[in-house]
């Protein structure tokens, strides 16, 4: 447990407060199920997004979890609403619905630092890249990445030195069909991931 700031005029300790200590609170409440499935399954357009996440020290990480945002094959970037569904008892998630598109993904890495994405062809303007999100043990902060889902022209991409542009292009699978795609996100040290800032 991490060290109190002190105490309080009444003299009693002072807790901390979730930013000054260390998760992970998620994992047992933030992944739902299916929320790596965004594709309806059977799509005959699915994708996978795919790959693993690393600390420093170059080990997997086995508690991060992942959140996934892009647009629909059409561009648009509304989702679909009420494509979530909810246990009427419990108030908790019961997945997906099954067949509506919602650009939206959340998947918690596995024992071995895996995790895996299924969705559609993104259909936004420029090369298609998916944004991420990163949560996961020893960050205080959540981190931001794109995953592009091929090299080319790209603002954000020409802007870096060829090393660090490669940490945002995934790679595609060996069989030439373009649908398997695998991002590896390092946190640290060599190779590390460029992650964005948003002001």
């Amino acid at each position: 447990m991490p060290e109190t700031n002190g105490t309080s005029e009444s003299g009693k300790p002072l807790l901390p407060t979730p930013s000054h200590t260390v998760g992970p609170f998620y994992g047992y409440a933030l992944p739902f199920p299916d929320g790596g499935q965004i594709a309806p399954k059977g799509h005959p357009e699915q994708i996978t997004l795919h790959g693993y996440v690393y600390d420093g020290a170059g080990a997997p990480v086995p508690d991060a979890v992942l959140d996934f945002w892009q647009a629909a094959p059409d561009g648009s970037l509304t989702g679909a609403p009420g494509s979530m569904r909810r246990d009427p008892v419990t108030g908790g998630h019961l997945g997906r619905n099954g067949t509506d598109f919602t650009g939206f993904g959340r998947v918690a890495t596995d024992a071995d630092g895996h995790y895996a994405l299924h969705t559609l062809p993104p259909g936004n303007a420029g090369l298609p890249y998916i944004s991420v999100c990163v949560l996961a043990r020893g960050l205080l902060h959540h981190l931001f990445t794109r995953a592009y889902l091929r090299d080319g022209a790209d603002p954000l991409l020409d802007s870096l030195p060829a090393g660090r542009r490669a940490t945002l292009v995934a790679r595609p699978d060996e069989n030439g069909t373009h649908r398997t795609h695998r991002f590896d996100i390092r946190l640290q040290g060599e190779d590390e991931t460029v992650f964005l800032e948003f002001v």
